[in-house]
């Protein structure tokens, strides 16, 4: 078969393996890069770069299937993403996995997965799944998973755990990468960490303990996302440091994919004044090397994956191409819409008010404390208020309840527990996004408005629900519990709808449904509640609802 005629584009060439830009014309056909000519004198305002990789992320946390989060992501010049299938892994196991690289093969985003470490992540929770050693390494056997995914248990990897040890050593074996997960994790502990293999870490949330991982060896990933946003606090490490950086969003919700991904990450660091290839290296070039994918670098022989931007200071994407097709232009996606295959397990039952009620104990309740663009919590102890025998949520106060209702045993008894943060003035909101596990958690200033927000999300096996006076208003999420079935676009005005309403309840967070989420997620300090109640992850113990 003959050979594809050559196309071009001439533009200032972002070599980023030698380091430097020149004007140039970049040739390719049948998918790879022909040759790239030098056109001394020629002045160009497009600027011709590798495309961007997101370096960890969740493709579930966009609420699409992973053909629909393409749809949206190559606008961004997004090429290819390092991706945890952590959370259907947790609701669905192996078979979870195998959906998203089924899906994924429907896109030609260059999709890498990994096989998940901790499902699940505690043993302090109800999960729908569990992945032992054995079915970590069939899926490291794959083609697909490029790596073993964040290991979140850190204090297993200190202390040992052999079957955690093993799942580590299962990705050595066959040359694969391990992400880590250790927020807060300093000094020596951060050392030992390292050493057992871990190779990258994207929860530092200070500049020291991100200075202290590097120092033991590992690659540091700044995650802008919608709850978790560090990007403030680690940018100095662009100067310092970029050999050692890639950019990730970990969660970004499908309001803020429409508007960005890590273009917004370049835009940012260079904004900072960190130096131009660098940002760039840590946004293709460095996640490229250290996981080993099959993109493109704008070398000849390389796959034609690469971006055409405008504007240094304001950097924006005009064309992204995958393996020499353009696949978006001007702020359009041109890759046709997939439908999405449905899976789900989804075993719970309506609950009513009575579920929620708490029988007044002796003195202070331990309380949550969200923090808004944090995953960690602080913990409080504040005196409950009283009522007819029973410790209820005091909205005045911002002492509101938080309830996890178990998904996959029917008849399950309720968490329910305080928290502050979330500043609902009446009502409630509920989701079946509930890192890791993936239980329905609800935070509410009534017991009845709890009962409402998650019966919504029971009623259609999955979703994100918001009640108040006289209103309600849920997003269905029937693939596992966490995606929708829809169009990215209209997906993400249901989002931006559903999110109004949580703010029109009183909410001041930036995302209450992302911050929401994270609430039962246990490896993240300090206090969480799990559908067996609340938990410390600072002393890795069960914490009782009344301080006494």
């Amino acid at each position: 078969m003959l050979a594809r005629r050559m196309r071009s584009l001439t533009g200032n060439v972002v070599d980023l393996v030698g380091r430097r830009i020149f004007p140039g014309r970049v040739e390719w056909a049948d998918g790879r890069i022909g040759r790239i000519v030098p056109t001394p004198g020629r002045r160009y305002t497009r600027q011709i770069a590798p495309g961007f990789v997101d370096a960890h992320i969740h493709i579930e946390s966009s609420l699409l299937p992973p053909s629909e989060f393409a749809r949206l992501a190559v606008v961004h010049g997004t090429v290819a993403t390092v991706s945890d299938p952590h959370e259907i892994a947790n609701v669905l196991g192996a078979a979870g996995v195998r959906y998203m690289i089924e899906e994924a093969r429907r896109s030609p985003l260059k999709f890498n997965f990994g096989a998940p470490s901790c499902v699940p992540a505690t043993d302090r929770e109800t999960a729908g799944a569990v992945l032992d050693a054995a079915a970590v390494g069939n899926l490291l056997a794959l083609p697909e998973v490029r790596y073993l995914s964040e290991v979140m248990n850190y204090p297993g990897v200190l202390s040992g755990d052999a079957g955690l040890l093993a799942k580590i050593a299962a990705a050595k074996r066959r040359g694969k990468p391990v992400d880590g997960h250790a927020p807060g994790l300093r000094g020596a502990q951060a050392a030992a960490y390292a050493a057992a293999g871990i190779s990258t870490d994207h929860e530092c949330f200070t500049l020291a303990e991100a200075r202290d991982k590097i120092a033991a060896g590992m690659k540091i990933l700044i995650r802008e996302g919608s709850a978790a946003r560090n990007f403030a606090a680690l940018a100095p490490l662009l100067r310092t440091h970029p050999q050692a950086c890639m950019f990730c969003c970990d969660d970004l919700h499908p309001d803020l994919l429409l508007q960005r991904h890590l273009d917004e990450h370049v835009r940012r660091a260079l904004a900072a004044g960190a130096e131009r290839l660098d940002v760039l290296a840590c946004a293709s070039l460095n996640p490229i090397r250290h996981y080993g994918l099959a993109v493109g670098l704008l070398q000849p022989g390389d796959p034609a994956d690469f971006l055409v931007f405008e504007g240094w200071k304001t950097l924006r994407v005009r064309r992204t191409y995958l393996d020499g097709e353009l696949v978006a232009r001007d702020g359009r996606s041109l890759l046709s819409r997939q439908a999405p295959k449905v899976t789900n397990r989804f075993r719970a039952k309506p609950r009513r008010p009575e579920d929620f009620r708490v029988p007044a104990g002796r003195g202070a309740v331990n309380v949550l404390e969200a923090l808004d663009g944090q995953l960690i919590t602080r913990w409080r102890k504040l005196k409950p208020r009283i009522e007819q025998g029973a410790a209820v949520a005091d909205p005045n106060r911002d002492l509101l309840k938080i309830a996890v209702v178990n998904r996959y045993v029917p008849h399950a008894p309720v968490a329910v527990g305080f928290i502050r943060g979330f500043g609902l003035r009446a009502g409630a909101l509920a989701s079946s996004v509930a890192h890791d596990s993936h239980n329905i958690v609800a935070v509410g200033a009534d017991d009845e408005a709890l009962a409402a927000a998650v019966n919504l999300v029971i009623a259609h096996r999955g979703g994100l629900a918001a009640v108040g006076v006289g209103a309600a208003r849920v997003l269905p999420l029937p693939i596992a519990g966490l995606m929708a079935e829809g169009e990215g676009r209209a997906v993400a005005a249901a989002y931006t709808e559903i999110d109004a309403a949580a703010k029109a309840l009183g909410s001041p967070l930036a995302a209450p449904f992302m911050t929401l989420s994270f609430m039962a997620l246990l490896v993240i300090p300090d206090l969480k509640l799990s559908d067996r109640g609340l938990f410390s992850g600072a002393q890795w113990a069960a914490v009782p609802l009344f301080a006494e």
